[in-house]
């Protein structure tokens, strides 16, 4: 069951010509991975498949992973959009203080006592602080979840109380008609002043 394991990171795009792939992690503990550790690779059809980690090291945001028996472009393309997860019961343990954050997901959030939404998702390397990914009927927010907007934790109860500063919510809620269409007419403008990239430019 999906419930029994863990994703620690999502891989992303091939990186090399050696098998290796680059990875978004979804934890923000550095010492999470080691050589020879075993993950499981959970594939979109619900398929998962066991690798060996060979060795990883850091590219920009991201972290290049190499598996043993995965020794070519082709081979590492089937791990492409693929979860990579521990079992549960292989868990790190976490010090004092500590939260997984895989066990963030389905909490609801509340800003003192108004309810917000519920955690759908977690992103990573936006900032120091992961943002948690909300869902609230058709909204959706990306609140930081940092220690100093952070009131009280219950995970018993499900739920998450925040204290978010002024204005955070409006700045990350979905925009209105009149702003999609002023943020609309914003681009055709600047499409007017500037000159057509060249072709063969880096996006």
């Amino acid at each position: 069951m999906s419930e029994d394991f863990i994703t620690l990171a999502w891989v992303r795009k091939t990186q090399g010509r050696m098998g290796e792939v680059a990875v978004e992690p979804q934890t923000d503990a550095s010492d999470r991975f080691h050589e020879g550790m075993r993950l499981w690779a959970l594939a979109r059809d619900g398929g998962r498949r066991e690798l060996t980690v060979e060795g990883f090291w850091p590219h920009q945001s991201q972290i290049v992973f190499k598996f043993a028996g995965i020794d070519s472009i082709s081979e590492a393309e089937a791990l492409l959009k693929c979860d990579l997860q521990v079992a549960r019961a292989e868990r790190a343990p976490l010090g004092s203080g500590w939260t997984y954050v895989s066990d963030l997901v389905g909490c609801t959030v509340f800003d003192e006592d108004r309810e917000i939404g519920e955690v759908k998702d977690l992103q990573f390397g936006a900032g120091e602080a992961p943002l948690l990914v909300l869902r609230s009927g058709s909204n959706e927010y990306q609140i930081p979840y940092a220690e100093a907007y952070l009131r009280k934790l219950d995970l018993e109860e499900r739920k998450i109380f925040m204290q978010l500063p002024e204005g955070l919510l409006e700045v990350n809620g979905p925009l209105t008609a009149e702003e999609k269409q002023e943020q609309n007419n914003s681009r055709k403008q600047e499409q007017k002043r500037s000159p057509p990239r060249p072709p063969g430019g880096r996006c």
